[in-house]
């Protein structure tokens, strides 16, 4: 007997269609604003992650090298690899390019709620556009998958914020501005809420922030909780905040006109701690707290394309990540019933296989959705009619020899155990989903 490696996940038939209503209302949200699927491998080269995360990175990675030497790894995230492809096909794309994909990911780290060494997210990814439109629709989409799993704004909230105006901030109230590394302070800023109040003035500090300025700056974004809080952040920082903020209003603005901005905050603590975060980030976060740690985030890499050998080519996007949502739904109560479903059990009785098969395929062509079983191992009636209890089968047809030998056959429903019968001409009907209550 083999255990299961840690951090990888078994998925059986409950669960995982629990998993799959989820994802199809992911994905059915971003196709409907045009996103388009995309399908990557699974695995890539390693320099592609060191160039762009530094060499540290491979500790993170499963990464080895395969029969022809190469270094490769299993990949960690999407990324890098639709930089790749846009890069690849870049002249031949129309913009902007609107590109979603669900698939594994894998990461060598410590295993805790909500993380795995494998983990699945959906990317939904907008190239080719600077506009604060591609931003809120991203958002928009978001937001639109989230409600249509039973959601509410009660349940979740973006905490939406701009890292040009954090890097601005700092180079503006640092006395030696050339001193300060911002991409630093702004990692700083993402650690925030995970590490104690002495030690994130010190990463300020260690960043190139006095100590006293380190604690005007966490002031100065720890009291933006609206828009009209974006003046006073404006008037402490040099012309690359106020254009930030400007960016920030009109992203948000936009978001109100596509339905996401009931669901955004403005959030200057919110940081995002990945480097190549251009301007607007956000992530999401259960409104009630209880799921402590962000369930998914998002944001604008605009530089991606470039540093990967491409045309300057602005970018946007969100990646549910589906361990953390499914906390999220859990806790709201939205998470999909994780039992099986099956409308039909076609039951047979004798020699009657043939007509069972033919009546089965009948009731599968009433619809795409419709599920429905026959007996494929030989059981006796009572063995097949407690195997259709099992996978909660709502209608039982049986189908014996007595039936077939009166021109019908015998429908049950399984809930209330009420059966009766009905003529083999009049069942299935042209239309509808047949059941025991339309013949009794």
């Amino acid at each position: 007997m083999y255990d299961g490696l840690k951090g990888f996940r078994d998925f059986y038939p409950g669960e995982q269609s629990a998993r799959r209503e989820v994802t199809d209302a992911i994905e059915d949200a971003a196709a409907r604003h045009g996103f388009r699927e995309i399908a990557t491998p699974a695995l890539e080269r390693t320099e592609m992650y060191v160039d762009k995360s530094g060499e540290e990175i491979v500790e993170e990675l499963y990464a080895f090298d395969d029969k022809g030497g190469r270094g490769v790894s299993m990949t960690p995230e999407l990324t890098p690899t639709v930089a790749r492809m846009v890069v690849a096909k870049g002249q031949e794309l129309s913009k902007p390019i609107k590109w979603m994909s669900t698939r594994p990911f894998w990461r060598y780290e410590q295993v805790q709620q909500g993380r795995f060494r494998e983990f699945y997210q959906t990317n939904i990814d907008v190239f080719g556009s600077s506009a604060p439109e591609a931003d809120a629709e991203v958002l928009a989409v978001a937001a639109d998958a989230l409600t249509d799993l039973g959601l509410t704004g009660d349940d979740f909230e973006f905490r939406v914020s701009h890292r040009d105006i954090l890097g601005g901030l700092v180079r503006s109230l640092a006395a030696d501005p050339d001193a300060v590394d911002t991409a630093a302070a702004i990692r700083a800023v993402d650690k925030r809420a995970k590490v104690d109040d002495a030690e994130y003035v010190g990463l300020l500090s260690d960043a190139g922030l006095a100590r006293d300025t380190a604690r005007d700056f966490d002031d100065l974004i720890a009291d933006v909780e609206t828009v009209d809080d974006l003046d006073a952040v404006a008037e402490a920082g040099d012309e690359s905040v106020e254009d930030a903020v400007e960016n920030l209003r009109n992203v948000l603005a936009a978001a109100d006109d596509f339905g996401a901005g009931e669901f955004c905050e403005v959030s200057l603590t919110t940081a995002r701690g990945l480097d190549y975060y251009t301007g607007v980030v956000f992530e999401c976060f259960d409104s009630t707290g209880e799921v402590s740690r962000s369930v998914f985030g998002g944001g604008r890499y605009d530089d991606l394309i470039e540093s990967f050998g491409g045309q300057p080519t602005p970018a946007v996007g969100v990646a549910p990540g589906h361990a953390t949502l499914k906390l999220l739904c859990q806790r709201a109560g939205v998470w999909p019933d994780e039992e099986l479903s099956t409308d039909y059990y076609v039951l047979s009785v004798g020699d009657t296989r043939s007509e069972a098969a033919a009546l089965a395929s009948d009731l599968r062509a009433l619809g795409d959705d419709v599920v429905v079983e026959q007996d494929v191992s030989g059981r006796s009636f009572g063995a097949q009619l407690g195997y259709a209890d099992s996978i909660n089968a709502e209608t039982v047809v049986v189908v014996g020899e007595r039936d077939l030998e009166n021109g019908e056959y015998t429908v049950k429903d399984m809930a209330s155990g009420d059966e009766t019968t009905v003529p083999v001409e009049e069942f299935p009907p042209e239309e509808g989903l047949p059941t025991y209550e339309d013949y009794e």
